[in-house]
């Protein structure tokens, strides 16, 4: 394997003033031509792309492009590899990656390797954020305002797992809400944050149509919101489900790509935390140490609109057992067990 590490300041200048060095190292030596090529940080060199397009098609030659980030690369019309690439993300850890997995360590240090591990994890964190996110993010995306843009992060974490509001976070941010918006796809295309659409097929009620939006981490949400969290605090139960979702969406990358996590959210407030592939799942995550009939009442009214496939809840309750209503069983689950399961790939769908 040939590995290419463009963070290098050497190795980036020597390729960036010349991009035909790669043909002219690879294309002529058939002995590296089954040897795969791997190129760290592409986006800090686009220019490469077009020698990579030609190695592809013409010597056959194998890449694995690694990046943080897409978005130089669309911005400068680079060349993509028009559909020669395949796209695989890597999410923070995950249940199978974790020894003794612990739920409030996740929450509190997050699941980025060394952050995790860390004895140090504030540390670690003010590290990444002060060199990563408000540096070379904000270099990257060519943001003008740096202190309007930390506020932002700030403002984002603690309306994290929420419904997107726009003019609410530019009143906190003190800019206009078209560079608030401005700011929220930044964070998606540097794989920071993602939004989660609503359930919008109800036939009997109002639904809310507003996406939710969530960082990438629960340790970086809660460091940038200045929040410990412990079970007993009234952040525990977003946290929680942050953390779920987070699960879900390592297993849709690595496992289930065209996997579908919506939410469902009526105007009076009843709500369903994930409904997966068009109600072939529906659950529900609860901080709670005791789940009782009282609540499954969202389940209930969500299945009205319709079969749900499977119904969950997943709590903080270590008594596994079935509740049943009008529409038949809803399983409550310990967390543990429905990530095992999760991982076992019980719950695949395609």
């Amino acid at each position: 394997m040939i590995c290419i590490d463009l963070l290098k300041s050497d190795v980036y200048a020597e390729f960036a003033s010349r991009p035909i060095i790669l043909r002219e190292r690879y294309a002529i030596q058939s002995g590296h031509a089954q040897r795969p090529i791997v190129i760290d940080d592409i986006q800090k060199c686009p220019e490469l792309l077009d020698e990579i397009h030609w190695l592809i098609e013409n010597c056959g030659q194998t890449f694995l492009l690694t990046g943080s980030s897409a978005r130089k690369l669309r911005r400068q019309h680079s060349n993509l590899l028009g559909g020669r690439a395949w796209r695989r993300e890597m999410r923070p850890l995950c249940w199978p990656e974790v020894e003794n997995y612990d739920p409030i360590r996740a929450i509190n240090h997050g699941l980025i390797p060394s952050h995790y591990n860390s004895e140090h994890p504030r540390e670690e964190l003010r590290a990444y954020l002060a060199d990563y996110l408000r540096d070379e993010i904000a270099i990257e995306a060519a943001v003008r305002n740096l202190p309007a843009f930390s506020e932002f992060l700030r403002v984002a974490a603690i309306t994290n797992a929420e419904l997107l509001n726009y003019s609410n976070v530019s009143r906190e941010v003190g800019v206009s809400a078209k560079i608030v918006r401005s700011y929220f796809e930044i964070l998606e295309e540097t794989l920071l944050g993602f939004r989660i659409a609503p359930w919008r097929k109800s036939n009997h009620r109002r639904l809310i149509e507003t996406e939710k939006f969530y960082l990438f981490d629960t340790g970086v949400a809660n460091f940038l919101a200045k929040r410990t969290v412990a079970t007993a605090t009234p952040e525990f139960g977003k946290s929680f489900e942050h953390l779920i979702l987070m699960e879900l969406l390592a297993f849709k990358a690595y496992y289930e790509p065209e996997m579908d996590i919506t939410f469902w959210l009526t105007s009076n407030k009843q709500e369903v935390d994930f409904v997966i592939n068009d109600k072939a799942i529906a659950i529900e995550v609860k901080a709670a140490s005791k789940v009782g009939p009282w609540d499954t009442k969202n389940m209930t009214i969500l299945s009205e609109d319709g079969p749900i496939g499977k119904r969950i809840i997943i709590s903080m309750d270590p008594i596994k057992r079935v509740i049943k209503d009008s529409f038949g069983e809803i399983e409550i689950i310990p967390w543990q067990e429905f990530l095992s399961r999760l991982w076992s790939k019980e719950f695949k769908t395609s």
